[in-house]
Formats: structure tokens, C-alpha cells, sequence
């Protein structure tokens, strides 16, 4: 059942809007010690505060921000160790009712082939990207009827009951329209990762100018959508904005002020935090023309500013970024890539001529998943496909006890090295078996010796083709 509910656009909000002006402009030319003090307490582990996250956002030395990378490198190191969560987009329709000016999906859109997928056709999108060796999705739909709660519970089903081989997809995660609560507990109890929804920007004049039409042009309803996901239940939700909309700096202090509401009304702050750029799309001009366009360098300072104001919380880097630039901000902090993307509706399991015209935006990075973590291990990252935290139970607050302490690379090391093996042994190449191998090796000298005994068991048990090993 489709759901749209009115609210007026002054309804409250948790973004302070004044209070953000008055911060960025109140901490211009920081003094150099306050910055290093604040970068000593996210190294801590602690979350940052407005104050102490505008003062970060303005450094205007080029050795201040160096100093910025650097500590937003130590802190991932700390917290995730060198792991890199790998995942791959799943759209399964791009109907929608919405109009946003910068979406090649949005209903005035002429240009844009309008497809969703069957039954049949969701299956073998899946086969396909098992068959390469993945294990993690994100589920992508449009804002439209035909996507409804049972709907979206009904194709996660899908996804998780087709097997190929040793090979399987373990963990789905959501992208879709804010619901109902009574609609977030018919997907959750399908058993759905992280639910995500992205503001696209926290600016309610710029909201308003960009999102004219549809549902989605009620502010107040999307920016309380994880509330409901929480009060359903959900307890990894995650949040983003869409660089390009509005001021840079603006919306990394809105994805602040958003996880603070919900640590406060929740106790859990978000599980992921996304910052996908405005990239070109089919028919859409905006898309081509940002209004606020964010540089190479700009991007670069406010992934290591998120990671350092929110240390618990994980970073996706996705595949609209080109490779180059995504190889520089992969060290700034990020935990989460996809790879091996396509985001045509249909465009896993068939070569389309037309996938462009199916697509929300045009990709930057278009390498195979093997391309990917071939590098990723020449690199001395471990490519993780692990959801071990998700079916054991450490999510929400859970999880938050484990990561804020940094306790999760005693989990995910060796949960990363276990997918990684699988990988390794069905599904690459060669060349990235060796390299592969060696990693795996490598890391093994690193782990302790209480712990190293029960990971090598678990290496056998794979090579002897058990899977779904965890630690």
C-alpha cells in the first residue's frame, strides 16, 4: 500500500538552520591548537560536537589539513583496521511519482526507459552478481505504488532464497521511500540490513526548489523517515546527503545535527554515512549543471571531516566517483565501496544498449569486482564481503557498544579474511588469487596467538568447502 502523508512544511525540525550559519561563521580561521585538540578527541573515539566539527570545516591551511587526512586515516585504522567492505547496487524499478530536478528517474522525465523487474528477471540479476562473487546489496527502488512494503519484502525474499553454487547473498540492505511504521515492519521482518535515506540536502529552501512534485516534496516526512525505521524496530539505519544541491559545508553539518537527534531520541546513531556527489544523468539538466558543485579537493575534506566528527559510524564511497579519485579518498577514512556496479534496472544478467536510458545517473568507476579487490589487496586492504555482525546480532546499539571502543576489528578481521578466502578460492581470477593468498598470510602474523589457531581452523573448513564460516 502506497502512503502519502501531508505535513506541512514548517512542522519542527532537528536542523538548526541559523545555529549552522551562525557556527561556520563564528569558527573561520580556527586557531591551529583548537584544531589539534579536536582532532585528539575524535582520535579518542568520541564523537564531535557542531562547534567542533564547523571549527574543522573551516581550516584554511594547507598543513591543517594534512594534519586533517592524516588523523582521518588513524582514526578507520583504529576503529575498522584495514578492511573495506565490498557491495554492489541492486535497482529493481525505476518508476516514480517524485520529480526532484537533479534525478534522471523522476516522473517528468521523457527521456528515461521505464522498467521494473519480474520474478524471473530479479533472479537472474542475482545470479549474475553471485556468480562474480558477491554477498552484500543494496536494493534500489523508485517512490511509486507498484513499490510497496510487500513488494519490497517480497523481492528481498527473492534475493535471499537464490543460490548459485557455493555462492549466496547474505545481508540486503534498503535504499527506498520513507514508510509507514506498520510498512518498515513488513520489510523488516524479511530480515533487511540497514535501511537508507538520504535527505539529499538539509536545506529546506533548496529541498523545496529541487523537489517541486511528488511525495517526496514533503521535507518533514523524509527527514523523520529513520525515526520510523527505529520505532519499527530497524535499528541500522543510514543517512546521506547529495553534495552538488546546496553548500558542502552545510550538509556535513546537517548529517551531523542528524546523527545527533537520533543518538539522542534513540541512543544509536546511524550505522553508515553516505556522501554521493551529483553526477550526470539522462534528461536532466541540473544533474549536468550542479548549483553547488563540490571540487575534487572540497570531496576530499569532507569525507575525512565525517569520518572524524562520527568515528562509530560506517563510510560509503560509491562507484559515481571515478577510480582515481576513489583510489585518494579510499585513505581518508571511507569503510564501504561497491564494485562491479551497474545501476541500469535489468543490466547485471544482459548486455543493454540502452542501459543509460534505465539508469538514475552515469557511473564513474566501472571496473569489474575482481579489478577491484585485486587492487584493493595490492593496496594491503582485505576486501570483506562479512555480514557476521548482523546475523550474530551486533547491530544497532549492539554494534555502537563494539565499534566506539573499536572493538570491532577483533570481529571483523577475521570475519573479512574468512569472506575473502571464499572469494579467493570460487571466484577470482588468478592473478588476484596469488596476491590474494598472500595477504591472507600476511595478516594471519598479525593476529594474536589465542585468536590465530581458531581463524586457521576456520581457513580449513573453507578450503575444504564449508562456507558461511564466521568467527
Amino acid at each position: 500500500m502506497f502512503v502519502f502523508v501531508k505535513e506541512k512544511l514548517e512542522e519542527k525540525t532537528f536542523i538548526p538552520e541559523e545555529k549552522i550559519f551562525e557556527l561556520l561563521e563564528t569558527t573561520q580561521k580556527p586557531d591551529p591548537k583548537r584544531v589539534r585538540e579536536i582532532l585528539d578527541k575524535s582520535l579518542n573515539k568520541q564523537r564531535l560536537e557542531p562547534e567542533e566539527v564547523s571549527t574543522l570545516l573551516n581550516a584554511d591551511s594547507e598543513e591543517l589539513w594534512e594534519e586533517i587526512f592524516s588523523a582521518a586515516r588513524k582514526l578507520k585504522e583504529k576503529v575498522y583496521g584495514n578492511r573495506i567492505v565490498l557491495f554492489a547496487p541492486l535497482y529493481i524499478g525505476n518508476e516514480c511519482y517524485n520529480d526532484c530536478e537533479y534525478c534522471g528517474f523522476r516522473v517528468s522525465n521523457k527521456e528515461v526507459l521505464r522498467k521494473t523487474l519480474s520474478i524471473d528477471d530479479l533472479r537472474k540479476e542475482v545470479e549474475a552478481l553471485v556468480s562474480k562473487g558477491h554477498k552484500r546489496l543494496i536494493v534500489v527502488y523508485g517512490e511509486h505504488s507498484k513499490y510497496s512494503p510487500e513488494f519490497i519484502a517480497k523481492t528481498i525474499d527473492v534475493i535471499y532464497n537464490t543460490k548459485v553454487g557455493n555462492g549466496e547473498i547474505r545481508r540486503v540492505n534498503v535504499n527506498a521511500a520513507p514508510q509507514t511504521v506498520e510498512g518498515y515492519k513488513i520489510i523488516k521482518n524479511v530480515g533487511i540490513g540497514t535501511f537508507q535515506i538520504f535527505q539529499e540536502t538539509y536545506h529546506r529552501e533548496t529541498y523545496r526548489k529541487m523537489h517541486p512534485r511528488g511525495p517526496k516534496s514533503n521535507y518533514a516526512w523524509r527527514l523523520y523517515g529513520l525515526d520510523r525505521a527505529m520505532l519499527a524496530g530497524i535499528d541500522d539505519v543510514g543517512i546521506g546527503a547529495l553534495f552538488g544541491l546546496y553548500n558542502w559545508k552545510f550538509e556535513v553539518m546537517g548529517l551531523l545535527y542528524h546523527t545527533i537527534h537520533l543518538e539522542e531520541r534513540f541512543g544509536v546513531g546511524p550505522h553508515t554515512i553516505s556522501f554521493p556527489r551529483i553526477e550526470p544523468a539522462v534528461g536532466t539538466p541540473v544533474a549536468q549543471r550542479p548549483p553547488y558543485q563540490v571540487n575534487d579537493e572540497e570531496f576530499k575534506k569532507l569525507v575525512a571531516v565525517l569520518r572524524l566528527a562520527v568515528p562509530y559510524t560506517g563510510m560509503i564511497l560509491t562507484a559515481r566517483e571515478p577510480a582515481d579519485l576513489r583510489r585518494e579518498v579510499l585513505k581518508l577514512g571511507v569503510s564501504q565501496i561497491d564494485a562491479g556496479s551497474s545501476i541500469g534496472v535489468g543490466s547485471y544478467s544482459e548486455k543493454d544498449p540502452e542501459v543509460i536510458k534505465k539508469s538514475q545517473f552515469i557511473l564513474g568507476d566501472n571496473r569489474s569486482l575482481d579489478e577491484v579487490i585485486r587492487e584493493l589487496l595490492q593496496e594491503d586492504y582485505i576486501p570483506s564481503f562479512c555480514t557476521a555482525c548482523y546475523r550474530a546480532g551486533r547491530t544497532g546499539e549492539h554494534f555502537m557498544e563494539f565499534a566506539i571502543p573499536g572493538f570491532v576489528k577483533r570481529f571483523c578481521t577475521p570475519n573479512a579474511i574468512f569472506t575473502l578466502r571464499e572469494y579467493l578460492n570460487d571466484y577470482a581470477s588468478q592473478k588476484t588469487k596469488e596476491i590474494g593468498y598472500k595477504l591472507i598470510e600476511k595478516e594471519l602474523e598479525k593476529i594474536d596467538e589465542k585468536r590465530k589457531s581458531s581463524v586457521i581452523d576456520g581457513l580449513k573448513k573453507i578450503d575444504k568447502g564449508e562456507r558461511d564460516v564466521r568467527f
